[in-house]
């Protein structure tokens, strides 16, 4: 859509800030059980336009604080301009160093290769940044996140209760190991 801007493009998608236009289909990734279940920090499913619209403005308030490679970012499919998910970028608590990337998808639209194409070219991009490390952080139970942050290239770090007081399982990723 050519009234929003694109921060990375990749042979099938476009990446870019969310607007208040997405609110509607927002609902399709943040207000679906299936995807929410496995979110960090926890989060409940989003219930309706306005509850989605509040977490698009408290976003790109805690963007607008941020200094990159931080952010949260709408995937889009370049040919039609179809919101398929998200992209996050942020710092994780409790000290707020460790750079987690996150990545959630509409179901609609999962095994597509989508958030791996995502995930990749926002991981490079924050290498180019600045980064010297990012962390993938996911439910024991979310085998999906699992697979799909291997093959990116993150490694396999442990178990920790570290981050956002949930057991997660953590997998880290450094700029030789991101796969292409």
């Amino acid at each position: 859509m050519a009234s929003q801007q694109v921060i990375l493009s990749t042979e099938r998608l476009d990446i870019g800030p969310w607007v208040a236009e997405d609110a509607t289909t927002g609902l399709t990734i943040y207000g679906t059980e299936e995807v929410t279940r496995w979110l960090t920090p926890a989060m409940e499913p989003v219930d309706d336009e306005a509850g989605m619209r509040e977490a698009l403005a408290r976003w790109a308030e805690e963007d607008a604080e941020t200094d990159p490679p931080v952010g949260h970012w709408a995937v889009r499919r370049r040919e039609d301009g179809v919101l398929l998910g998200s992209i996050t970028l942020r710092r994780m608590p409790p000290y707020q160093e460790d750079l987690e990337l996150a990545w959630q998808f509409a179901p609609g639209h999962w095994g597509n290769g989508y958030a791996t194409e995502a995930a990749r070219a926002v991981a490079a991009w924050a290498f180019e940044a600045s980064a010297h490390e990012l962390f993938a952080v996911m439910r024991p139970a979310n085998q999906r996140a699992a697979k799909l942050a291997r093959r990116l290239g993150f490694q396999w770090v442990g178990e920790t209760d570290k981050y956002y007081d949930l057991r997660l399982q953590v997998y880290r990723l450094r700029p030789p190991e991101i796969t292409g």
